[in-house]
């Protein structure tokens, strides 16, 4: 066989690989389960620095997510697939990439936006061009702003959102930006805050430590390559680290970027999705790379202050094409072709 597969057929065996292609032994369920598990050390230090909401928050994405993919598969006369746990996995995606202030209506809308318009109606888990819960994130950014971007600062376990409001680092620094001020004055969060998770924003974002962690897990277990983290890591930290030496009263230093925002999330579990990304390891650093270029651009010039959600979703697009130009050449093809233009010629 000459032509990538990317499938998920009906005994949840995916396969997801350039021909030809091994098996690993693993079903979707196991796949899903590794990376809920790599999700949980950064899910639980959310829940204990945003305190209940976080956990209210999660609660509802998960329970949505299964709802909608019950219904969904019901309506659409398919086999129940709740079973494999994709649909556990996009409703803790989505709830790490919502405020924990989030009323719960904006949650279940997500959701439903999520299973519904991310998933079902392209055939189900396998056929989705788009990451569901970025399809979800991004269209409550542009509907809801303002419930969007309440961002809790942390207090701990048990205050919830009332104790108190701010802006994110990068929201903090695209303000400064905007009105002219030196980021000196803004008051950017240390790199060991960032790191630990003391910082503002979805609960998805907090502790670069316990993201990485995870990630590195994923690794290990082979669940994902490190082609797509790195190209897409060192692509921002390459454009962001030349605008503040250009520039230092102006961007933010590249550590800053890395361990701020969801840039973590998105380079190990997001923009890794296998339905999502390209088959091939060059293409994969192609992806990576394409995602990081853009997460800058629109970090630092763009009008929102985090990029990472529009960038995996624009390299989706352009995932096909990047398939098709870096599939493995058939064994013999080339030559055979450069034969035959002699012979015409």
């Amino acid at each position: 066989m000459s032509t990538p597969i990317k499938e998920c057929i009906a005994v949840e065996k995916l396969v997801v690989s350039a021909a030809p292609h091994v098996h690993s032994g693993q079903d979707v369920r196991q796949v899903m389960r590794d990376v809920i598990l790599a999700l949980l050390p950064a899910v639980l230090v959310g829940i204990w620095y945003f305190g209940v909401d976080a956990a209210r928050v999660l609660i509802l994405a998960v329970g949505g997510c299964l709802f909608f993919e019950a219904v969904m598969n019901r309506l659409l006369k398919r086999p129940s697939t709740l079973g494999n746990l994709s649909a556990a996995l996009t409703g803790v995606l989505l709830a790490m990439n919502m405020p924990s202030s989030s009323p719960w209506w904006l949650v279940l809308v997500g959701t439903g936006v999520a299973i519904i318009l991310g998933k079902a109606i392209y055939g189900g888990l396998g056929y989705n061009p788009f990451n569901p819960a970025l399809v979800a994130r991004v269209l409550l950014l542009i509907s809801f702003p303002v419930q969007m971007t309440r961002w809790v600062v942390p207090q701990g376990l048990g205050t919830g959102f009332d104790a108190a409001t701010g802006a994110t680092p990068l929201g903090a620094a695209k303000e400064a930006a905007s009105l002219g001020t030196p980021l000196a004055e803004v008051g950017v969060p240390g790199s060991m805050d960032l790191l630990l998770g003391n910082v503002g924003g979805s609960f998805g974002e907090v502790s670069a430590l316990a993201l990485l962690a995870g990630g590195l897990f994923l690794m290990w277990r082979g669940i994902i390559r490190w082609q797509i983290p790195v190209g897409f890591i060192g692509a921002v930290v390459l454009i962001t680290g030349v605008a503040h030496l250009a520039a230092p009263e102006k961007y933010l230093d590249p550590l800053i970027h890395v361990l701020a925002g969801g840039l973590i999330l998105g380079a190990f579990f997001m923009a890794t999705d296998m339905v999502t990304s390209p088959v091939t390891r060059r293409g994969m650093l192609i992806f990576g790379v394409g995602c990081g270029v853009l997460t800058a651009v629109i970090r630092l010039w763009g009008g929102y202050p985090e990029g990472v959600s529009f960038a995996i979703l624009l390299m989706n697009a352009a995932t096909p094409l990047i398939d098709r130009y870096t599939r493995p050449r058939v064994f013999g093809g080339q030559r055979r072709q450069l034969f035959a233009d002699r012979s015409e010629s």
